[in-house]
């Protein structure tokens, strides 16, 4: 697929906040096993290949495995996500897929059980901003990164 737009060239100002965005949610208190669970699934659910492709890689090298990773899509039919880790893909879904039904009320109440509010927002922006990274990506074609 031939890239459309490069936006980064185009409106470099707009990339330059979408990165001042990714640097504030990297220093976000959520593990990198977390974080890069929320990237992964997030692009999943968009079909992101550019992001998914950088995602897995970056997960793999943070000590996640190859198991998880492949079942990541199935993730409520098993037993090797955590909890806590549930509550953070649920979240991370009606995020993503605000759409549909908004972030329900019981998927907020469990966040809340095991997450501070201050958790809770680190995990909503992380969902906003791979998003919208998953936005660009998708819309302008972005070429993997080999």
């Amino acid at each position: 697929m031939e890239q459309r737009v490069n936006i980064e060239k185009i409106q470099p100002e707009a990339y330059k906040a979408m990165y001042s965005l990714s640097a504030i949610v990297r220093r976000s208190s959520l593990t990198t096993i977390q974080k890069n669970l929320i990237m992964v699934r997030a692009s999943q659910l968009n079909s992101c290949a550019f992001c998914l492709n950088m995602h897995t890689r970056d997960a793999l090298k943070a000590g996640e495995t190859q198991q998880r990773l492949f079942l990541l899509s199935a993730w409520k039919e098993t037993d090797l996500f955590t909890d806590e880790e549930k509550s953070i893909l649920a979240l991370t879904e009606e995020v993503t897929l605000i759409h549909q039904d908004g972030v329900r009320d019981e998927t907020y109440r469990q966040a809340a059980r095991f997450f501070s509010p201050e958790k809770i927002s680190e995990i909503i922006m992380s969902a906003v901003l791979i998003n919208a990274w998953n936005r660009i990506s998708v819309s302008t074609r972005k070429p993997l990164d080999e």
